[in-house]
């Protein structure tokens, strides 16, 4: 069986879909992939010929125990590479994402041992994310929250942003907000009215759910989200 590119970009996609928490149909696939509804169709049924998905009476898309290997071993080395990118060539955090799609396909085994030795392993990337999938729900468990879920006074720490939108990513820069910058919620309505390093930042509710926080330790002024 031949794994091309295409084949490990869909599985990647279903792995990633799935983290978060979305049923993945090929509507999903095409959406998230910016592909044709026909390419879909053909790719499905490539994967399910080799036996890398499965698909339900519903049109649900699951990935087998063989599909979900390649997923992993393709989202660990994406990871792997997000952090060499920002920690030891000090590229802006809001960049690192696309480079890493570019680069995850031509990244030997040899070479993402080399990157394990000098980065470690168990580390957040750069916008917050654990390697592999991490589900809505794992979030949760470890206290986290959608920032649209806050409350009035609330002290907030970023935990981790959607990394998959980079006009999401670049807005969310200029705006000093970033993984493990405070802030304090002044009001919920509409938009979300936040303080962020002693300005008055808003968001709107679709963007505040694609921000993950939790209870900041300590309620100090926000920190200085510039560096």
């Amino acid at each position: 069986m031949r794994i091309t590119i295409s084949k490990e970009n869909y599985l990647k996609a279903i792995a990633e879909a799935e983290s978060e928490g979305e049923t993945v149909k090929p509507i999903t696939l095409a959406r998230w992939l910016r592909v044709s509804a026909p390419a879909v169709t053909m790719a499905i049924r490539r994967l399910k010929r080799d036996r890398l998905i499965r698909q339900g009476p519903e049109g649900q898309l699951t990935l087998t125990a063989p599909g979900r290997e390649i997923a992993n071993r393709l989202l660990n080395r994406h990871h792997l590479i997000e952090r060499m990118l920002t920690e030891i060539f000090g590229l802006e955090w809001y960049k690192v994402h696309d480079e890493a799609e570019q680069l995850e396909h031509a990244v030997s085994a040899d070479f993402e041992g080399r990157l394990v030795e000098k980065l470690g392993s168990g580390n957040a990337c750069p916008h917050g994310n654990m390697v592999g999938m991490d589900s809505p729900r794992e979030r949760r468990q470890r206290g986290l929250k959608p920032l649209d879920e806050a409350h009035v006074q609330e002290f907030l720490v970023v935990a981790s942003v959607f990394e998959r939108d980079r006009d999401l990513l670049e807005f969310l820069d200029r705006a000093g907000i970033r993984p493990g910058v405070q802030m304090e919620v002044l009001g919920i309505s509409a938009e979300v009215d936040l303080r962020v390093d002693h300005r008055r930042v808003q968001l709107e509710r679709g963007v505040a759910s694609r921000i993950w926080v939790k209870r900041a330790s300590e309620q100090t002024p926000p920190l200085d989200c510039r560096s």
